[in-house]
C-alpha cells in the first residue's frame, strides 16, 4: 500500500512544478519590454572645431567668434593660437571658462531617447517659443540645438537637434542634460572677461621717521 502512495505523491509534485513553471513563463511574456536607455551622441562635433557660435534666448542674443592671437617671437610652439571674442551685443574679450563650459556640453551632448511628437505639440515641451537656441559653426558645418523646458523630474531639458526649417512630419524630441540650463541662464556680465584692476603703485611720499 505504501508503494502505491509514493508514485501518486511524485505525480502530484510534478503537476505542481509544471504548473508553476507554466505560469511563471506566461507572466514573463505578458510584461512589457524594458525601455532602452543607451545614450547616443547628438552631434559629430569636437569642441576645438567650433569657430563661432550664437546664443538666442528670450532675454538676449549673443554672438562669439574665435580671433587669431598674435604669437610672441620665440613662442611659435604655443598650442593656443586664438581667443574667444564677443562680437554682439558688445565687442569685448569673452570669458574663456564660461565659453568652454557651453562648448563642451555641445560637443559631448547625448540623449538616451527620441520622442516622436506632432508639430502641434511643440509648446507642450517648451519648444515654442524655446528657452534658448544655440548655433555652432565649424569650418564646414553648422549645428543647431533648440532647448525647451525641463522634464518632470528636472534631470533633462527637451530639445531639437538640427531641425528642418519647415517640418511636415513628427518632430524627434530629445532629452539633453539639464546643465545646458546652467550654462545659458546667466547675465551678460558672466560672458565677458573680468578685467584685472591695476595694482596701486607704492606711494612716493617718504615715510616720516
Amino acid at each position: 500500500m505504501k508503494l502505491q502512495k509514493l508514485p501518486l505523491i511524485l505525480l502530484f509534485s510534478a503537476v505542481l512544478l509544471g504548473g508553476f513553471v507554466y505560469f511563471s513563463e506566461l507572466r514573463k511574456e505578458s510584461q512589457p519590454p524594458a525601455a532602452k536607455t543607451d545614450s547616443k551622441s547628438i552631434f559629430a562635433l569636437k569642441e576645438d572645431d567650433i569657430q563661432a557660435f550664437t546664443i538666442q534666448t528670450l532675454k538676449q542674443t549673443l554672438k562669439f567668434e574665435q580671433i587669431p592671437m598674435a604669437i610672441p617671437a620665440g613662442q611659435a610652439g604655443l598650442k593656443k593660437t586664438s581667443s574667444w571674442q564677443m562680437i554682439a551685443p558688445q565687442k569685448t574679450t569673452a570669458d574663456e571658462a564660461t565659453v568652454a563650459f557651453l562648448l563642451n556640453l555641445m560637443a559631448t551632448a547625448t540623449s538616451d531617447r527620441s520622442l516622436p511628437t506632432p508639430i502641434s505639440r511643440k509648446a507642450e515641451f517648451g519648444l515654442e517659443p524655446p528657452f534658448a537656441t544655440i548655433e555652432a559653426k565649424t569650418s564646414n558645418q553648422t549645428h543647431r540645438l533648440i532647448l525647451g523646458k525641463p522634464n518632470f523630474n528636472r534631470q533633462f531639458l527637451y530639445a531639437l537637434a538640427d531641425p528642418v526649417e519647415n517640418p511636415t512630419q513628427d518632430l524627434a524630441v530629445l532629452q539633453v542634460s539639464i546643465e545646458f540650463q546652467n550654462a545659458l541662464d546667466r547675465p551678460l556680465s558672466d560672458w565677458k572677461q573680468v578685467k584685472e584692476k591695476p595694482k596701486p603703485s607704492p606711494s612716493s611720499t617718504p615715510r616720516l621717521k
